[in-house]
């Protein structure tokens, strides 16, 4: 299951990267001032419920955890840097596609936004819900981690990896008893004393 789970993480990466490069360099919604005061940052009402609306975000997925200082950022990075490192070592392991792709999902996810924090110091968000009172602006990334977070959950609810970890589940006998294992080794009939 390592090399699906691995292309879900490259897919989600390459999605997530491509998004913020199109809002930063087609939409410019990032001229000077945005990322450093927050002042002229790119917005578009595209309908009652959700915009484009760009944030500089400083801290982990929906803003948790703000680090504005240098030491703040690279604690971040190493983070999101072991973070993924486990989840692709728990990765090879996974026996299931839900497991699978949960993982994956984080771990491009994670890479995503370690990329961001790494080149600009913060990462890139730009998805607004605040139509629906969903007060984050967020990014395909932090959507992948959030879902993969999710499924992860309802994978351990259900005991998928335990589930496959034990086999085949076994039917219960008919009668609700377990049956004695009757062998004859010398050809006698098995003793029902």
């Amino acid at each position: 299951m390592l090399r699906p789970g691995l292309a879900l993480a490259a897919l989600v990466f390459v999605l997530d990267q491509a998004t913020k490069l199109w809002v930063l360099n087609s939409l410019r919604f990032s001229p000077p001032g945005c990322r450093e005061n927050g002042f002229g940052c790119g917005y578009i009402e595209l309908s009652p419920i959700f915009d484009l609306r760009m944030v500089w975000n400083y801290g982990v997925s929906f803003g948790m955890l703000r680090a504005d200082s240098g030491m703040g950022r690279w604690a971040l990075v190493a983070l999101s840097a072991a973070i993924s490192g486990v989840f692709v070592w728990w990765l090879k392991d996974a026996r299931n596609r839900l497991t699978t792709a949960a993982l994956g999902l984080v771990i491009g996810g994670a890479l995503g936004n370690m990329i961001d924090r790494i080149r600009f110091g913060a990462v890139v968000d730009f998805f607004d819900f605040s139509g629906l009172y969903f007060p984050w602006v967020f990014n395909v990334a932090d959507a992948a981690i959030t879902v993969g977070a999710g499924l992860l959950a309802l994978d351990f609810l259900l005991g998928g990896e335990k589930r496959q970890a034990g086999g085949p589940p076994q039917a219960p006998p008919k009668n609700g008893h377990e049956q004695p294992s009757e062998s004859v080794s010398d050809g006698a009939p098995p003793d029902r004393g």
